[in-house]
């Protein structure tokens, strides 16, 4: 395991520094703890408004150099929001990571909130949102996570409502930044080619003394427990019919989290562990035999990712043409019968266990991705865990991943949702 030297500074951020001698590359990560999760009715989307406005500039580094001075010294940067935090990087040459501490430090307390780029902001991302909305399967899901979640926000989109959208303020935006974006909040994440206690001096010098943000507003949703199947349909134009399934599971610190994500490689292939998206449908897994090969669904995925509360078990399929989503409805719900009666094989069990072996390993061939896993698991438990990832993986066993099938794929809490073409 490769050391990752941590530090607290003095106004409450948490520093990770982790050096990688392949390449001379390093990645700087800033990792704030909050996202849509921590938004309620009236601010939806806000989180992700401010990430647009902190690519605005400052008065130190104005928004149209940011692109210029980063692609001047060789590197890429970009940010995103997510439910649980939102996250902001860069990777340059290793000699020029200084630039991506100063555009950071300063970006976090000196962000530009002008009111013609607010107005501007407003109008772009009610263009992303209406282009989402040409997409069948966003309406779906849209629908299916507000009828499966009735409480917690994980049932907002993280770009938020449109009616959100046009009434949010300048003053808002400002008072949510000033609450959230700051050192008591965010975590720094350093992978590379450089020495770490070196780093961590030029660390100090550019957050070291930046003031900590106020004391931050207590965050603690409970979805209250389903107790019965959900249905919902969608009717609008579309090309064809598709069908989602939801079931209420666990968060990324259960002891069932392990079995859960072999669960999702068995029935549609190991994903990418940086859990960024999902991984092409594996062509052996269950789901692509039973829906895809029999010609059932152009396409049937599941997904399973790590959050801080608990999220859900999903399954995604379009409808084949000439068939309906009634059928493949009971094509997956008979999928979930079959490992609920007898579990995986166990030659499923190890080529599974392979296929996510391969997926870290590639992940950890990348500074970039290698700081986004540390960071993420810090935001969401602990950094160490995208160590100790695999050795929670290996130790699953087929009876593990029969259990928690049985356990939480029930009709109690099954969620099931269709689209159906006008």
């Amino acid at each position: 395991m490769i050391e990752t030297l941590s530090h607290t500074l003095r106004n409450g951020m948490l520093v990770l520094l982790r050096e990688v001698h392949n390449a001379p590359l390093a990645t700087n990560w800033i990792w704030y703890r909050v996202g849509a999760r921590y938004e309620s009715p009236g601010i939806t989307g806000i989180s992700h408004w401010i990430e647009h406005m902190l690519f605005r500039g400052t008065p130190q580094i104005p928004g149209h150099d940011l692109d210029r001075l980063i692609a001047r010294n060789g590197g890429t940067f970009n940010g995103f929001t997510a439910h649980d935090f939102t996250a902001y990087f860069e990777t340059l040459p290793a000699d020029r990571i200084d630039l991506a501490l100063r555009i950071e430090s300063d970006r976090m307390v000196n962000a530009l909130f002008n009111e013609e780029e607010v107005e501007h902001e407003r109008t772009v991302i009610l263009a992303e949102r209406e282009g989402h909305e040409n997409d069948p399967e966003w309406w779906l899901n849209t629908a299916v996570m507000t009828t499966a979640f009735q409480v917690h926000p994980y049932r907002h989109e993280v770009i938020g409502s449109r009616d959100d959208l046009l009434a949010l303020t300048r003053d808002h935006l400002i008072t949510y930044y000033k609450t959230f974006y700051r050192p008591n909040n965010a975590v720094l994440v350093l992978v590379g080619d450089f020495d770490a206690h070196r780093l961590m001096s030029r660390v100090e010098h550019y957050f070291g003394d930046l003031p900590a943000g106020p004391p931050l507003p207590p965050i603690h949703w409970s979805e209250p427990e389903q107790q019965e199947e959900r249905r919902v349909v969608v009717r609008r134009p579309g090309p064809a019919q598709y069908v989602q399934i939801v079931y209420h599971t666990a968060d990324c610190r259960s002891p069932d989290f392990a079995p859960l994500l072999v669960l999702d490689a068995i029935l549609s292939g190991a994903k990418s562990p940086a859990f960024s998206g999902g991984a092409q449908t594996n062509r052996s897994a269950r789901l692509y035999r039973a829906l895809v090969e029999t010609r059932l669904a152009a396409y049937a995925s599941s997904t399973f990712r790590p959050t801080r509360d608990p999220h859900l078990f999903e399954f995604h399929a379009m409808v084949q043409e000439g068939h309906t989503a009634e059928e493949v409805e009971q094509a997956l719900l008979t999928e979930v019968a079959a490992l609920q009666e007898s579990g995986p094989r166990p030659d499923e069990m190890a080529k599974v266990i392979k296929q996510m072996r391969a997926q870290i390993a590639y992940a950890r061939e990348s500074v970039t991705n290698q700081a986004l896993m540390i960071g993420m698991w810090e935001v969401l438990d602990r950094y160490d865990r995208a160590d100790t990832l695999l050795d929670e993986i290996a130790a699953v066993q087929v009876e593990d991943v029969r259990r928690v099938a049985q356990m939480y794929l029930t009709e109690r809490r099954r969620t099931v949702g269709y689209f159906l073409p006008l």
